[in-house]
């Protein structure tokens, strides 16, 4: 099955239950994918869970805009190492590689997305790296910073309440740890959400939670900063 232009109208707010979506057969035998953005059915802007059983793998491929990933579950492997549950991983433009997974693993993938200047290589094992002091209550890990783009993981302690703020270039979420709460809704782990440039929520948590969080990376109408 392909999908196409699929919630990539960057205006709207989206919101997706990644625990309760179907797999969808990849074109690779043993690869799975939960489309949550895509803009061609196998190329271009595409955000996605992605899923190896144990043993599948990939042909040797690039990426013309970047890859980013995020390793939820298992053990994801190319050529340049074994990459655990909670690894950052960002390869730029240029970068060819042959990824595969010996156990089986579960990504948060995002193709074709990186500005054209930006061509850090980047890994991060987040169960080693430190937690830095954040607003309030919170900790935050930065992973990466570029131009307006900012990527972190933040944690939120028991009942911790955000002030309300408005997003300049988007946010988009991906719950990993507790459940993360706003006027709009509660939601548990797994769930991903993106809002448009300049949109605004007021945060809070129940139970202690753990974002990925990228602000300042979505496209708007340089006319219209700040409506």
């Amino acid at each position: 099955m392909t999908i196409a232009n699929f919630n990539m109208d960057f205006e709207q707010r989206v919101v997706i239950d990644t625990a309760s979506a179907p797999w969808l057969a990849s074109p690779k035998a043993g690869v799975w994918r939960k489309p949550l953005a895509r803009e061609e059915a196998e190329q271009g802007h595409a955000t996605s869970i992605v899923k190896y059983e144990p043993g599948a793998s990939f042909s040797e491929h690039n990426h013309p805009l970047g890859e980013e990933i995020f390793v939820l579950e298992g053990v994801f492997s190319d050529h340049t190492g074994d990459y655990p549950a909670g690894t950052y991983i960002r390869n730029p433009k240029g970068f060819v590689h042959a990824p595969f997974s010996k156990e089986g693993c579960v990504l948060f993938v995002k193709l074709h997305q990186f500005q054209s200047s930006d061509t850090a290589q980047v890994r991060i094992n987040t169960k080693q790296a430190e937690w830095l002091p954040g607003q309030g209550g919170l900790e935050v890990m930065p992973l990466h910073q570029h131009e307006g783009e900012n990527v972190a993981l933040v944690k939120w302690p028991k009942g911790e309440v955000f002030k309300p703020h408005r997003h300049f270039g988007g946010e988009e979420i991906l719950v990993l740890d507790g459940e993360f709460c706003d006027e709009y809704g509660r939601y548990p782990v797994g769930s991903w959400m993106r809002s448009p440039h300049m949109s605004q929520h007021h945060p809070f948590v129940d139970e202690p939670t753990i974002i990925w969080v990228k602000t300042g990376h979505l496209p708007f109408d340089p006319h219209q900063l700040y409506r």
